[in-house]
């Protein structure tokens, strides 16, 4: 094919020649991959090319109006333009011009704009409730949080796949429903994701449905701990009162009894001042010597002596002891007073 199209130009430039120079007709631009989706630093060609006119050919590549790149051709080749895609701006437009001798004018291509596309991430695979019981309708969810759009999402269990292509054409997750009919239904669910990124197939992580009757047995445990700690606290709280005046009463207490001990230790150090004199009674000798003189006085106005003491009586001193310590002291001084008298 293509070198029948290589005849058919050289045909085209022979007649050309013949009647005389003709003018260009239209390039057309055109990416020579394929495909405008492209990536950040990933090189590309892009191919301007006039299916007629005259020979030799000028062709000039433009981006957002501005010149970019000029290629001569002798013949109706058509002139490759390399380019790099290294930031936002490197996305289009672009066009390209042909000039040959006959106009200056020159003819215009199409435009083209690239799009810059993302890989997608990692899908995430995740359901309302990750327990379910048979006969019951669930849903699976899975999304990509990075990539460009569309993004295309299929369901699987195991390696089976569950569900047609589900296509997204915006940032919101692929939805399907199932129905549990049997322990089966509670294997192994996968998810994959993957856009226009060409080679970048992403699956999910394995998520797995719990059958709900298998934690049924521990409900009654877990709503007896909780009426446990309930009462606990209850307690707790209603104890924290009581400690609480219990505290205060010691408290109080302890405040007297330091009161009680510093008026007690004043009072001490008070009578610790105090001088106690001790005032002695009257001796019964005393008494004794008194009598003993008065009748001594007027036993020598009357011109006698004094009489003496019968033999084992004992000898009163003055001054020395009391009554007890001689025996017999109160009778001699009774005995000595009734002298007196007489």
């Amino acid at each position: 094919m293509h070198a029948q199209r290589n005849v058919q130009m050289s045909q085209q430039i022979q007649k050309t020649t013949a009647n005389g120079k003709e003018m260009l007709s239209n390039p057309k631009l055109i990416p020579v991959q394929g495909t405008l989706n492209v990536v950040m630093n990933q090189n590309v060609t892009l191919s301007c090319h006039s299916d007629s006119g005259s020979p030799p050919v000028r062709y000039t590549l433009f981006k957002r109006g501005r010149k970019v790149s000029i290629l001569n051709r002798p013949d109706l080749t058509p002139s490759l333009f390399n380019l790099t895609i290294n930031s936002a701006d490197d996305m289009g437009e672009y066009k390209c011009k042909a000039e040959n001798n006959i106009s200056s004018r020159g003819k215009y291509s199409n435009s083209l704009n690239f799009t810059l596309i993302e890989p997608v991430s990692k899908p995430v695979l995740s359901s309302s409730t990750s327990q379910a019981k048979k006969g019951q309708n669930v849903t699976l969810s899975c999304l990509s949080e990075n990539g460009s759009l569309p993004i295309t999402y299929i369901f699987f269990k195991g390696r089976e796949s569950i569900s047609p292509p589900v296509k997204m054409q915006k940032r919101e997750a692929a939805v399907i429903f199932l129905f549990i009919n049997s322990s089966s239904d509670f294997g192994t669910y996968k998810c994959r994701a993957e856009n226009s990124f060409h080679n970048n197939t992403k699956y999910s992580k394995s998520f797995n449905f719990t059958l709900a009757e298998e934690r049924k047995h521990s409900q009654p445990l877990i709503i007896s701990l909780g009426l446990i700690l309930l009462l606990f606290i209850i307690a707790f709280g209603l104890a924290i009162p009581f400690f609480i005046i219990r505290s205060h009463k010691a408290k109080k207490i302890k405040s007297t009894m330091s009161s009680t001990s510093l008026t007690s230790t004043a009072n001490a150090e008070e009578s610790e001042n105090v001088i106690y004199i001790e005032i002695e009674p009257v001796k019964p000798e005393e008494e004794y010597v008194n009598f003993s003189v008065i009748r001594g006085e007027h036993e020598k106005g009357q011109g006698g002596g004094p009489r003496e003491l019968q033999a084992g009586q004992p000898h009163l001193h003055p001054g020395k002891g009391d009554g007890a310590a001689y025996p017999g002291g109160h009778h001699e001084a009774s005995e000595r007073k009734e002298g007196y008298q007489e």
